[in-house]
């Protein structure tokens, strides 16, 4: 086996069950020492995803709220108006985001839509922003048409391993996620890129989503490690729980493998515990998604982010400058900013 130095493309199933068997402290020091090779140990990258466009989506992605195949409760919304969306950017900057992420529930991106996305995308940036979307599928003109306006990120999950694909959705093939990624990368875009933890799928499906996510040609910039979320009404809101400690596993042999990319902790952290977070974030995770929702379901809230990650001597990445005072306040107005409106979303499934 290479170096912890080396970022590789060609890993065997055999080498990622290694280290999944790994004993579990020797796996996390593993883990942390490649963190500290490449990351400052101490620093958290921040980022706010608004939702755009909720619900209504045609995907049938059994885990997902925003599916039209089943019936969720979950309040339908049509596409917002770019000066909305805008505002919802100036108030995670606020709070201390560095990058603002955009979701909408579609399959794909349609051309009567594409002028308001590249609008957002345009506006966001300006406001000094790293900026993220996750629209579905992308036709490559598309693709050049987001770098063009301004979109650093493009995020686009492979969700699981390519074997347990299909029990999880079937409206597109594992081949057009992959080909969407292809197209973001060929515009010269970042690619945020990650999967799904607890859907019922195996170990080896595990070991599977971070061989294609590691021997992708190019690793993602940005790779979130989404736990399920269980929603009444999916075909998921009774799957058994996974394991807390091989969710930590699974953090720990993402940064092995991928050295230099940010690994998210995203959904579920509403279920967690805040010492299985800051086991997480030893075991190699350096981003989060900011706020109370993440697109349609629970996260923690912001002032609860604050506390741990102060109590943990965590830094905010590219954290603007501000007295405690002004930093109160901008933590105040976005508390009441998300009271206000069910808009306010955080992270990408």
């Amino acid at each position: 086996m290479q170096t912890n130095n080396d970022v590789r493309h060609d890993w065997t199933e055999n080498e990622v069950r290694a280290l999944f068997e790994l004993p579990f402290n020797d796996l996390l020091f593993r883990a942390q020492s490649v963190h500290r090779q490449h990351f400052d140990p101490n620093q958290v990258q921040v980022s706010t995803l608004l939702s755009i466009k909720t619900g209504s989506c045609p995907e049938d992605c059994k885990y997902c709220p925003q599916s039209a195949h089943y019936d969720t409760g979950l309040e339908k919304q049509r596409l917002m108006e770019v000066e909305a969306v805008l505002a919802k950017a100036r108030q995670a900057k606020d709070a201390g985001s560095t990058r603002f992420c955009m979701g909408a529930a579609w399959k794909h991106p349609t051309e009567r839509d594409m002028p308001y996305v590249l609008e957002m995308v345009k506006g966001v940036k300006e406001m000094g922003l790293e900026t993220c979307m996750t629209l579905g599928m992308l036709k490559e003109n598309q693709a050049q048409q987001l770098a063009e306006a301004g979109l650093d990120y493009y995020n686009h999950n492979l969700d699981t391993s390519p074997e347990f694909y299909d029990k999880i959705i079937t409206t597109r093939t594992y081949q057009d996620r992959l080909d969407t990624l292809g197209h973001v990368r060929g515009a010269g875009m970042k690619i945020c890129s990650g999967g799904i933890l607890g859907m019922g799928e195996t170990a080896r499906d595990r070991i599977g989503l971070l061989r294609q996510l590691a021997n992708l040609p190019q690793q993602p910039e940005s790779v979130p490690i989404n736990m399920l979320v269980k929603v009444e009404g999916t075909p998921l809101e009774n799957v058994e729980d996974l394991d807390p400690l091989e969710f930590i596993r699974n953090i720990a042999v993402a940064r092995i493998m991928m050295p230099k990319s940010h690994v998210r902790l995203s959904a579920g952290r509403e279920q967690m515990s805040d010492e299985l977070q800051a086991m997480a974030f030893f075991a190699g995770a350096n981003s989060v998604f900011y706020g109370e929702c993440l697109l349609t379901t629970p996260n923690p809230e912001t002032h609860r982010d604050i506390q741990l990650f102060k109590r943990l001597g965590i830094n905010m990445e590219q954290r603007i400058e501000a007295s405690d005072a002004e930093q109160a306040q901008a933590i105040s107005r976005d508390l009441q900013a998300q009271q206000d409106s069910a808009l306010f979303y955080e992270a990408a499934n």
